[in-house]
């Protein structure tokens, strides 16, 4: 009881200096891990900055470079596995010598779907708390507030060159562009793949999708034609070009095609590979964001080869990624970079379940995919390599999660003094586990929302799924060890479990919602959408008309 006493005073303690000191804010959990492990934080803190003194010694007392590539719904097994191409019927074979090469972060968790888990990663923060907690699809006015503070600003900041190629996914107001959150050069579609590879014609003859082509059906009583979106008409792929921004793919009158996405992917491969090139030539460091739109492809009709035994678009596409990726890592390695750049690969969240059938996408060892709070929509391969930095052929059961990328990376450049101090910081810094390898993390817990509804929370091997409200928490919560039941199929009996467990979880929730209640969530920003991009196309001016409600659409 002194102990448990001790902790909780400890943790009090600590949470008033860090206001006091104006440092980094986390969530309540965090100072209650810290007040036991604080003196071995300390010690390995020494290690590490030692490690990186060292480093910035032999490299001119530069930061090392950071290359991050994020693969789009990719979970845990689909990537640099080979002993599990069996359940898969295809092989990563560059991306598996890559994992050789570097660390396996072997529980890292995203969020549920897309654009959680990148503005998670972005601003180091729980989507709740920015209010971007779902994935939309089309034109909506939203976007990440420019009062979010990026890690690519953070890394600007510091003295990084920052550059982002791909998909971005965080609004279409121009507070959200990646040009207005960091990145010194930009090269991103506006929207996502719903519009870029599922409103097609090419998707609907493919049966993946119905009622996005409207010469597939008489239009005898329709009165609105914006209700049902024409991707041709929404803003495609957009370019910094001078300090502006440009619609490329797409000329007036044009129609968005399965082929201009296959370009599309191919560009934005060929441009990450010439902003190496271009990067590397320069005396900062550099942090390079490219996040392809592959794997995520539903028609078969474009692929010329199939070289899978899975034989499905996603499987094939993912072959596909696998090339590109190897393409990037020999390019880091011929520039001769490699000893002073980091490398991370990872995948963005669990497989689209909803096309499993026909995409060659499974849920593999977990269960669940994108959208869901289970440990298969969550769970993500996650690959690290830093030559001379990190203990190649290495692996980590520390619990990681995408925020952590947030404050690692800080860390890691020099550039911690730039992280916001007036809110709550998630992340966690993990260089300790990258630096010092496995059981040097400093997480062992994970509160998993499906958008702002708090659905489970992690602790060490143990899950808890929340009971429905209203209910007693001792006999309807569902509880988990996640080493006995990865796929989460059989609760524990929770007379067994839950006097002890439902407690101790319902003390963390209720710790995380008070510091909610003194850090409240803030709304995305709301405004109107394609601001700041020059030479909107016609189509495009009208759907925009229709959407202020100021003009018919034709």
């Amino acid at each position: 009881m002194k102990k448990i006493i001790t902790i909780i005073v400890l943790f009090c303690f600590n949470a008033f200096l860090v206001n006091a000191q104006d440092q980094i804010i986390h969530d309540a959990e965090y100072y209650i891990i810290e007040a036991q492990n604080g003196e071995k934080w300390a010690s390995d803190d020494k290690k590490i900055d030692a490690k990186l003194k060292e480093f910035r010694k032999k490299n001119g007392n530069k930061a090392p470079n950071i290359v991050y590539i994020l693969l789009d719904d990719l979970g845990f097994g689909e990537i640099g596995m080979p002993d599990l191409a069996v359940t898969r019927g295809y092989k990563t074979p560059n991306i598996s010598s890559f994992a050789d090469e570097g660390m396996s972060l072997q529980r890292m968790y995203t969020e549920p779907s897309c654009t959680p888990t990148r503005v998670s990663m972005m601003t180091g923060r729980l989507p709740t708390r920015t209010g971007m907690v779902e994935a939309k699809a089309t034109i909506c006015g939203e976007g990440l507030p420019g009062s979010e503070v990026t890690i690519a600003e953070v890394l600007r900041d510091a003295g990084y060159n920052t550059a982002h190629i791909g998909k971005w996914h965080m609004g279409d107001v121009e507070q959200s562009y990646a040009n207005k959150q960091g990145f010194m050069h930009a090269e991103f579609p506006i929207h996502q793949q719903a519009q870029l590879a599922l409103f097609s014609k090419q998707a609907e003859n493919a049966g993946i999708i119905q009622s996005v082509e409207k010469s597939y059906q008489a239009q005898t009583f329709t009165l609105d034609n914006t209700f049902v979106p024409d991707p041709s008409d929404m803003v495609t792929g957009l370019e910094l070009r001078d300090g502006k921004l440009y619609e490329v793919d797409l000329k007036a009158g044009e129609k968005w095609t399965q082929q201009k996405y296959v370009e599309m992917n191919q560009r934005y491969q060929d441009h990450a590979i010439e902003q190496l090139q271009e990067l590397s030539k320069k005396d900062e460091p550099f942090y390079l964001n490219y996040w392809p739109l592959f794997p995520l492809s539903f028609t078969l009709a474009d692929i010329d080869e199939f070289r899978t035994l899975n034989g499905g678009p996603i499987a094939e596409r993912i072959v596909l990624m696998d090339e590109w990726v190897g393409e990037i890592i020999d390019e880091v390695d011929r520039l001769g970079i490699a000893e002073n750049t980091l490398i991370v690969i990872m995948g963005d969240n669990g497989p689209f379940m909803q096309y499993a059938n026909s995409s060659g996408q499974s849920d593999r060892i977990y269960r669940g995919g994108k959208g869901e709070h289970l440990e298969g929509g969550v769970r993500a391969n996650a690959f690290v390599r830093w030559k001379g930095m990190i203990e190649p052929g290495s692996s980590a059961l520390d619990i990681t999660h995408i925020s952590d990328l947030y404050t690692t990376f800080a860390r890691l450049a020099g550039a911690t003094e730039h992280i916001p101090t007036d809110r709550i910081v998630d992340g966690i810094d993990q260089s300790g586990v990258l630096l010092l390898g496995e059981t040097n993390g400093r997480r062992d817990y994970i509160f998993i929302y499906e958008e702002h509804n708090l659905r489970s929370v992690v602790k060490n091997k143990y899950k808890m799924h929340l009971p429905p409200p209203g209910t007693n928490a001792i006999l309807t919560a569902e509880f988990y060890d996640l080493y006995r039941d990865p796929r989460e199929s059989r609760p524990q009996n929770s007379i067994l479990m839950g006097p002890w467990a439902g407690g101790q979880f319902a003390v963390m929730i209720q710790r995380h919602m008070i510091n909610k209640k003194k850090y409240p969530d803030t709304p995305p920003i709301h405004d109107k959408p394609y601001e700041g991009i020059e030479s909107l196309r016609p189509e495009t001016q009208k759907l925009l008309d229709a959407f202020y409600g100021e003009g018919s659409h034709e």
